[in-house]
């Protein structure tokens, strides 16, 4: 799914042209012919679903100024492009203060607005991603800071904001890289403990001989190393959310006290004389089957019951490719702030098209790897196919393009010539590698099928074309003593060459060959090659 654009216009040829414009561009457009249907459209879409509002400053009623200061009273930030065919500087700026991101004048060249419209969308991915970045920072994630328009997510975020009003334990499932933590730091800032600390521990990261004295703290000397009191995260959370990270990694005897802590709002930390009382909120998040690990003896059945009061599974990014475009346009904004690209702003229908095409295995973190690593290696000022070459690879609609760029392989060719001398020892040779005039043979090597039939008794086929043998243009080096053949051979052989591919065209082979046409011709002389070329031209 492209960016989507509003084109608000009461001139319909005005708004046909804009329209095929914005199209050309590669975004989904929809058109407004005055103001007050305009409204109306924003209105009947939730704030986010326009990136971008073309709009003009001359209709009748409600005109382009009425739209911006209603818009200033909603919660709508996508930016506006005004124009109007009554330049003046009085009315530029008394747009820009209404809050328009641009100003252009009718009739606007197709350049002109396809700048404007990048730039918009640009600083807005910037703005969004800058928000999203202190948001994380500031631990102030909200569910809008989610970046999600499929219904399957919707569903989550509905699920996480019910969730947030009360104090219910949560079991958050899903894939690795889905974004299980984001919903938990969401589901807190949505809830009466925002303010207070959110302390994430992943349970797989932490040693099994460390688990308890970490998660429950441990008293001074309580074993050896202890030398100082710790309090544990059972207690650093106090008042606010515990998020226990794959929490299938926890061991049983873990497991125990952990059930305790949910049941008694109590925990014993190591080596301490009673209890210490904990009021704490807990989500937990799996990516395995905890059922199947209760099953297998590997997980309490009396705490999977205590975590999955309410559940919330999160889709892996195959499930919702929709969000797949706004999720690469908002790391590619990250990632050109970062490396410096500020050139670099659009990704192309036809790459967006192969990354929804892929069903990405380690789900939105592998898309941010991706994506990160596309921005490295782009060149241009847009991302194409080109810069995903892993992924096209992998999807049969786009490895052809792939492999028809890659650099020619010799083990993939169905011929490969070789040059051996008549003297020299050899094995009996078969009708494939029978000895040639010159003195010399050439040895036709192929994948040998043990499904084809013999050789020695099929009919005999017609000798492989010098193309068959060579497609690529490989050059001998060697002769046929072994030895490095002179520079003026093979600067002769790489010019007929040249002269059979470019059919005897001088311009083209001089081009290509990155010489003048003059010192073609005199190399033409020298080597003997002029009479090939009166020759053809004669033909």
């Amino acid at each position: 799914m492209n960016e989507r654009i509003l084109i608000v216009d009461d001139d319909p040829v005005q708004r046909r042209l804009l329209e095929a414009v914005v199209e050309k561009s590669g975004f989904e457009t929809t058109c407004a012919e005055n103001g007050e249907q305009a409204l109306a459209i924003l209105q009947e879409n939730p704030s986010t679903h326009f990136d971008l509002i073309i709009l003009d400053l001359v209709m009748p009623n409600l005109d382009g100024m009425g739209v911006l200061q209603a818009l200033q009273k909603t919660d709508i930030k996508a930016p506006i492009i005004v124009q109007t065919a009554h330049a003046g500087i009085d009315t530029a700026v008394n747009a820009m203060r209404a809050g328009a991101f641009d100003f252009v004048i009718k009739p606007v060249a197709p350049e002109r607005l396809q700048v404007a419209m990048r730039n918009a969308l640009k600083v807005n991915a910037l703005e969004d991603e800058i928000t999203r970045i202190r948001s994380k920072r500031d631990g102030n994630l909200s569910f809008k800071s989610i970046i999600s328009s499929s219904d399957t997510m919707g569903r989550v975020i509905n699920l996480g904001q019910r969730a947030a009003k009360s104090h219910i334990p949560i079991l958050i499932e899903g894939e690795s890289g889905v974004g299980k933590e984001l919903i938990a730091k969401a589901i807190q800032h949505a809830s009466d403990r925002s303010s207070k600390p959110f302390v994430t521990v992943n349970c797989g990261a932490i040693p099994d001989n460390l688990v308890e004295s970490i998660l429950f703290g441990h008293e001074k000397g309580a074993f050896t190393g202890a030398n100082d009191k710790h309090i544990g995260k059972f207690v650093e959370a106090n008042g606010g959310t515990l998020f226990l990270d794959e929490v299938g990694e926890l061991p049983l005897d873990t497991q125990v006290k952990l059930l305790r802590a949910l049941q008694e709002g109590e925990i014993d930390p190591v080596g301490a004389a009673k209890p210490v009382k904990v009021d704490f909120r807990l989500i937990s998040a799996t990516n395995k089957d905890l059922i199947q690990l209760v099953k297998d003896g590997k997980f309490r059945e009396d705490l999977y019951y205590r975590l999955n009061v309410f559940p919330i599974r999160v889709p892996p990014l195959r499930d919702r490719k929709d969000d797949i475009p706004a999720l690469t346009r908002n790391f590619l904004a990250r990632f050109a702030a970062e490396e410096g690209r500020k050139n670099l702003t659009h990704v192309t229908p036809e790459a967006l098209s192969l990354l929804q095409s892929y069903d990405w295995p380690g789900n939105i973190r592998q898309l941010e790897n991706t994506v990160f690593r596309a921005v490295v290696l782009c060149d241009s000022n847009q991302l194409t196919v080109d810069e995903f070459p892993q992924i096209a690879s992998q999807v049969s609609a786009f490895s052809a393009s792939i492999v028809k760029a890659r650099s020619p392989n010799p083990s993939e060719l169905a011929y490969v010539e070789q040059t051996e001398p008549q003297s020299a020892p050899s094995m009996p040779a078969s009708p494939a590698s029978q000895p040639e005039a010159g003195g010399h043979e050439t040895i036709l090597t192929r994948p040998i099928d043990p499904t084809a039939p013999d050789p020695r008794h099929a009919a005999p086929s017609p000798a492989p074309s010098a193309q068959q043998q060579d497609p690529w243009g490989f050059l001998r080096l060697l002769d046929e003593q072994g030895n490095i053949r002179p520079l003026a051979e093979l600067e002769a052989e790489i010019i007929k060459r040249a002269l059979e591919h470019h059919d005897y065209r001088m311009s083209d082979v001089a081009r290509r060959l990155a010489i003048g046409r003059s010192t073609l011709y005199r190399k033409l002389k020298e080597y003997g090659l002029d009479q090939a070329d009166d020759n053809a031209a004669a033909s």
